[in-house]
């Protein structure tokens, strides 16, 4: 089932998020559709960074969008013609641009995966019951009972109001007649009209007693709502912009907020309401004059702190083509939402949301300032799933000339990436004479000017959202707190869960453990600093070499990963120990140590003594990978040794290699000339010569990198090369050995070792090799 397809099948909830994404004109919704299968069979992550492929590709789009004019010509739908037109226009602009196409496409399809592992979490959370969602859900239910009290106790409410207006008619009644009746003597009703006076006092005062007992609940649901509910919803909010699956749905919250407040504004109402009833009759020792004043500063405080907390930023900065939110790029358009959790409908369109920067920026020097270019003035309005946003989709940023790089008695030292930036979201709540202003702010960003910038961005923002709870520490890099190793496992675990839906298990996180401290009884007491992850051994840092790993695996092994076919994270040592307890053939798929992005396997042989030795083979690196999948690597491997053979037998522990990757593999070979019998071939990766020696010394306890001594096997030197070095070179392989003896052609002939290594010219190898003009 395509991608597409999976999201026209999602609950409503989810669908919701996918109108969302599309109500924008970056990528139409109607051209996704249509030309779904096609879309998601192209290459636009190799196009973003390959113009010819790019501008291919954009040529090739506007070509399926005339396909389908055509298709709605002879329909005659006229609305979809005029659509597909207008699209086709609108795309023009990417003529002189088309890796930004790409990038954008990109983007899209990230987004759509995104909300399928949403909905997938989700939907294991449901069927699992597991821990987390039985205590949420306990927790709403209390929630909602208590929001259903209080609303109880607000109808009970409004019920004594209409008694005491009623009780109060009454009285007006009997005090109009008894002072018709009154003379200056003695009157025998006047102790009658003492109790009905003293009946209505007891009513009043009974009255603002069940208001203040109402306020003191709402005050407690205000305490859950601002100072739990909402900082734990914040708290997963950032949590979620670094790839934890948690859920930060708003709609659960906005109907809290919305409950509290409409009692909030009815219990106004009734303040009012005994205020006119005061106006009417009034006496000495009044309990609504002496009370009524501190209940509405009571009212006005607690309404007023529920509205502040209830102005949020729903979804946070974040670029099309960008790795992840809260990384901005001067210059280059990004989006964010706002949203109001209080939902009346006498609010739609009649607030204004202005966004500005840095109100509250650190005064140092050098610290860059920004200007917020585009639509920066929007209404809040009810959205399409009903909620009150503020949607700012074509945003940009540029940066202010200061000349002398700021003012300030500081002087800090803090990179580009490293700074922080906030952007703050001001409007004004007007509703039946309550009259607030509203401040939201987003989560720190980090703003780059080139995209070179951006790995190190992403990590700035790992780092504070992993670790700071204090949104609005804007020199926390001036003195960043290390991570406990708990802490930091579980967010690198994350990365590799938004990324492929699989994140790291205890065996992979214990080899990155070892890789950061070495050898230790237990690593929960061990901590990571800023400098460790993201600093030392620069350019090739921690973060880098993993965060490598990341996008590789993403890019072409996201299938391999998430079925649980490659190791990924094992040290040598623990390799040699796994892979010589095993029979021949045996082998395990792991990240290169050393090798930047580079993905390796080894496996085991037996030598003349019967000895298991354990062979690897140089790292693939994304060039490799982009030619060839990798699972055909490990389908057609070869050792040439008189006849050549693929080592690879058993994925570990003892998977048949075929079962294990069989669902992946695909023969791409084209159809026959009826005229010609050609020769089929194919690109496989090759190991020349006899590597026995080399091998014998590589299983010693060499560490990765180390170069050995040049050797001469019997049939072909090998050179001094590191543990990751058994190097395999490219070539193009007969697939029908019987067809090249008939011809008088040998194995050999066909059989060429590339000039570079890990890389081949697709005109040398790609033409299929004819009969001889005898045949």
């Amino acid at each position: 089932m395509s991608q597409w397809e999976r999201l026209m099948q999602l609950p409503a909830a989810f669908s919701q998020q996918l109108h969302d994404l599309y109500d924008r004109e970056a990528l139409p919704m109607d051209v996704r559709h249509y030309l779904a299968a096609w879309i998601e069979s192209q290459q636009w992550q190799r196009a973003a960074s390959d113009y010819d492929l790019a501008m291919v590709l954009f040529q090739a789009l506007l070509g399926n969008l005339d396909i389908q004019y055509s298709r709605f010509v002879q329909e005659e739908s006229f609305l979809m013609q005029h659509n597909i037109r207008r699209y086709k226009q609108n795309f023009q602009r990417y003529q002189e641009y088309p890796c930004a196409l790409a990038n954008t496409v990109c983007w899209f399809l990230d987004k759509e995966k995104e909300i399928l592992q949403t909905a997938d979490l989700a939907e294991q959370v449901r069927v699992l019951q597991v821990e987390q969602g039985g205590f949420e859900t306990s927790t709403q239910r209390d929630l909602d009972r208590r929001m259903a009290s209080l609303k109880n106790e607000v109808q009970c409410m409004e019920h004594t109001m209409m008694c005491l207006e009623e009780q109060q008619d009454e009285f007006d009644f009997k005090y109009q007649t008894y002072l018709l009746e009154a003379d200056n003597s003695a009157n025998p009703q006047q102790d009658r009209f003492q109790l009905l006076i003293n009946k209505l006092n007891n009513s009043r005062k009974t009255a603002l007693f069940d208001l203040n007992k109402l306020l003191d609940r709402a005050e407690d649901l205000i305490n859950v709502l601002v100072n739990k509910e909402m900082l734990q919803w914040q708290r997963r909010q950032q949590k979620s912009c670094i790839g934890a699956p948690d859920r930060v749905c708003l709609d659960q919250l906005e109907k809290w907020f919305t409950c509290v407040a409409e009692c909030l504004f009815q219990v106004r109402e009734f303040l009012s309401k005994l205020e006119e009833l005061v106006g009417k009759i009034s006496y000495d020792n009044d309990p609504v004059k002496a009370q009524k004043p501190f209940l509405q500063r009571r009212t006005g405080k607690f309404l007023t702190d529920l509205l502040k907390s209830s102005f949020v930023v729903e979804t946070q900065p974040s670029m099309p083509q960008g790795k992840g939110p809260l990384v901005l790029r001067t210059g280059v358009q990004f989006s964010v939402k706002t949203r109001l959790l209080i939902k009346f409908p006498e609010l739609n369109n009649s607030m204004k949301v202005n966004i500005s920067m840095d109100r509250e920026a650190p005064q140092i020097k050098g610290y860059r300032h920004f200007n917020v270019l585009g639509t920066t003035s929007k209404a809040l309005s009810e959205s399409q799933s009903g909620s009150m946003v503020a949607d700012f989709r074509h945003l940009n940023l540029k940066e202010q000339k200061t000349g002398g790089g700021g003012k300030g008695a500081n002087d800090i030292s803090l990179c580009v990436t490293e700074e922080l930036h906030i952007l703050y979201f001001n409007t004004l709540f007007e509703l039946k004479g309550m009259s607030v202003e509203l401040q939201a702010t987003s989560l720190p960003v980090v703003i780059i000017s080139n995209s070179s910038q951006q790995q190190s961005a992403w990590a700035s923002v790992l780092w504070f959202n992993m670790l700071s709870k204090n949104t609005k520490d804007m020199m926390f890099f001036a003195k960043s707190p290390a991570a406990t190793w708990p802490q930091f496992g579980e967010m690198l675990s994350w990365q590799f869960l938004s990324a492929t839906q699989l994140g790291l298990n205890d065996a992979q996180l214990e080899m990155i453990a070892h890789r950061l401290f070495g050898k230790q009884q237990s690593y929960d007491i061990c901590s990571v600093t800023w400098s460790k992850f993201s600093k030392e051994n620069s350019p090739d840092t921690f973060w880098v070499w993993f965060d490598s790993i990341v996008v590789m695996v993403k890019t072409y092994l996201e299938n391999l990963w998430r079925d649980g076919l490659i190791m990924g994270f094992v040290t040598k040592c623990k390799e040699k120990l796994l892979l010589k307890k095993k029979q021949k053939g045996t082998f395990l798929i792991r990240f290169s140590e050393s090798v930047i992005g580079g993905i390796t396997f080894s496996w085991v042989e037996i030598d003349a003594t019967g000895d298991p030795e354990v062979k690897t083979i140089q790292p693939f690196t994304k060039t490799d990978l982009s030619q060839i999948p990798f699972h055909e690597i490990i389908r057609h491997f070869l050792i040439l040794k008189e006849v050549p053979q693929n080592p690879l037998l058993y994925l570990y522990p003892n998977t048949p290699k075929d079962e294990a990757f069989g669902k992946y593999y695909a023969d791409m070979s084209g159809n026959d000339s009826p005229y010609l019998k050609y020769i089929k071939t194919r690109l496989v990766f090759v190991l020349k010569g006899d590597t026995r020696e080399a091998v014998t010394s590589m299983t010693a306890d060499v560490t990765e990198g180390e170069v050995l001594q040049p050797m001469n096997g019997p049939n072909g030197e090998i050179a001094g090369q590191s543990v990751d070095s058994l190097e395999p070179h490219l070539v193009n392989y007969c697939l029908d050995p019987m067809l090249c003896d008939t011809v008088g052609i040998s194995g050999d002939d066909l059989l060429y070792p590339s000039n570079s290594n890990h890389f081949f010219d697709p005109e040398i190898f790609i033409d299929e090799p004819t009969l001889p003009a005898s045949l």
